[in-house]
């Protein structure tokens, strides 16, 4: 499976996603619009992956390149490609499918517990073999509604979408699954003073040091990029 990742900022590192690469042996490549804005070409890849970033999907003064990629997105959604959005790249797609993105009442930041979306008339297959509840990493301010025929995933008690499933194949997630600990560290060394205060924003120590979580994160992204290799060969 050839997986192609756009990224939006240096300290948006791969994580989680370049461990799966190298332990499944996939072909790994980016396109970094914070240097480069050529977007690769469709047949180059089978997956792609959206990551998060500072900014924010209107923000098009600071960063023209927003409007070539949200262009990119659309084209390898219309062409059947398997993706996914994390953070920042979960609001792209929301709105490259017609929804409204917006300030979230709260920002969530630090380690909290999202839920699975299942009811009697909502038990998506995505979630076949993942937890009912998962703690993971979030940070985090804005949110946004969920797209015409898109399925609910996730919800947190500080924001009531967290992810949700688009014609089978398209998938965004708030949090941040592809979290390691270098990464919590340098986002924490670059953020933490700005965080705030508020009832879903951890303390600094708080948020170090969580091994189990980690791991927990690290297992669960796997399964969710296995579930795209599945739905690749479908």
């Amino acid at each position: 499976m050839k997986i192609h990742v756009l990224q939006h900022s240096a300290l948006n590192t791969l994580g989680t996603v370049e461990e799966y690469s190298r332990t499944k042996n996939h072909p790994l490549e980016s396109t970094r619009f914070y240097k480069i804005t050529n977007p690769p070409s469709l047949e180059s890849f089978d997956l792609l992956i959206i990551m998060g970033g500072p900014m924010g999907i209107y923000d098009y003064e600071e960063n023209p390149w927003l409007r070539d990629e949200k262009a990119f997105i659309k084209q390898a959604i219309e062409a059947g490609k398997p993706v996914l959005g994390i953070c920042l790249g979960a609001q792209l797609l929301a709105d490259v499918l017609g929804a409204r993105v917006y300030e979230n009442e709260h920002r969530e930041m630090g380690w909290f517990p999202v839920k699975t979306v299942r009811t009697e008339g909502n038990k998506p297959e995505f979630l076949e073999g993942l937890p009912e509840e998962i703690t993971v990493f979030n940070w985090h301010s804005r949110t946004f509604d969920l797209p015409a025929g898109a399925v609910h995933l996730f919800r947190s008690e500080g924001c009531k979408n967290q992810g949700f499933i688009h014609n089978g194949r398209v998938v965004a997630l708030q949090f941040h699954p592809e979290v390691h600990k270098e990464r919590v560290e340098s986002m924490i060394t670059r953020f933490g003073g700005e965080s705030g205060n508020g009832p879903f924003i951890q303390k600094k120590e708080e948020m170090l040091g969580q091994e189990k979580y980690l791991a927990e994160t690290k297992k669960f992204m796997f399964t969710v990029l296995d579930r795209f290799e599945k739905i690749m060969h479908s």
